[in-house]
């Protein structure tokens, strides 16, 4: 029997402090498949981060030479962190008022393939939005899907891992009631002309945490196990103080760079929303192709 899904709520934080900890916890696992002669550390047990991170557009791997008038446009004028990262795909966006699910297990231990993994995370999604009334599928694009109204469809999840002999990282972003503007800034995902939705676009009212822990809930029966509520310090990868000095620079650091901004964020946001009222388009001129 495998062990339980061990769920770490870390709510509102850095991108980079998360980050560090997935890697931690990564590291871990891989060591413990590593061929030895005395006996390997045992792996730290299936673990899945939530997260709601400050303003953060993400790089997958299809994307890791942006245009630098992007990385300009992305970062000097909405007080948004840019990071590259070893997931697939191609730019999203995370933030508050999303749920992001990094998952850190042995895709070996539940008998699991790529794939079927991934379907799995999106299986998962979906039956988290059942419980709120809401019909999420799959589609020919990656990620999970709702239809909204007289709108058309909007992707309501982002899907998104990496895996490393088998050992499988990052994983979904759930929009709750993220401020949509920050997807019109980028293609998500490189799907140009499709549009982010969330639980509240769709009429569910609900909270960051309530859907973390739904996302744990629905995660574990998937994967056939139970869910227990874990923390940082009993991951045994990183020790209390180490971690308090990680997430106080993370913060320093979001800080140093909102007081470095040229333009107030909402004076960006309100330019920028009454250029899409109009139609038009707010994408550097330069910037051309899927990001």
């Amino acid at each position: 029997m495998p062990p339980p899904l061990h769920h770490i709520h870390l709510g509102r934080i850095p991108f980079h402090a998360t980050s560090h900890l997935q890697s931690l916890l990564r590291a871990s696992f891989l060591a413990s498949k590593l061929p030895s002669t005395t006996s390997p550390p045992p792996p730290p047990p299936p673990t899945l981060l939530t997260s709601v991170f400050e303003p953060t557009y993400t790089l997958g791997r299809r994307s890791h030479s942006p245009p630098p008038a992007l990385l300009s446009h992305l970062s000097t004028h909405s007080h948004a962190t840019v990071a590259a990262t070893q997931r697939g795909g191609q730019t999203t966006f995370h933030g508050p008022g999303q749920v992001t699910g990094y998952v850190l297990l042995d895709l070996s231990t539940f008998h699991l393939t790529p794939r079927c993994y991934i379907r799995l995370l999106e299986e998962s999604v979906i039956a988290l939005l059942r419980g709120y009334g809401v019909s999420g599928r799959v589609t020919e694009d990656p990620g999970v899907w709702v239809d909204d109204g007289d709108r058309g469809g909007g992707k309501i999840c982002a899907v998104g891992v990496q895996m490393r002999r088998y050992v499988a990282a990052f994983g979904v972003g759930v929009n709750v009631h993220p401020d949509l503007w920050w997807f019109s800034r980028i293609v998500p995902c490189g799907l140009r002309g499709k549009r982010a939705t969330s639980l509240r676009e769709v009429g569910v009212g609900v909270s960051t945490d309530e859907v973390a822990e739904g996302l744990a809930k629905a995660l574990a029966g998937r994967l056939g196990v139970d869910v227990v509520e874990g923390t940082v310090q009993g991951t045994g990868v990183i020790g209390a103080q180490e971690w308090r000095e990680v997430v106080e620079r993370e913060w320093a650091a979001v800080k140093e760079r909102t007081e470095r901004a040229e333009v107030p964020l909402a004076v960006v946001r309100e330019r920028e929303m009454r250029v899409l009222a109009e139609g038009g388009d707010v994408f550097p001129p330069e910037i051309t192709g899927a990001f």
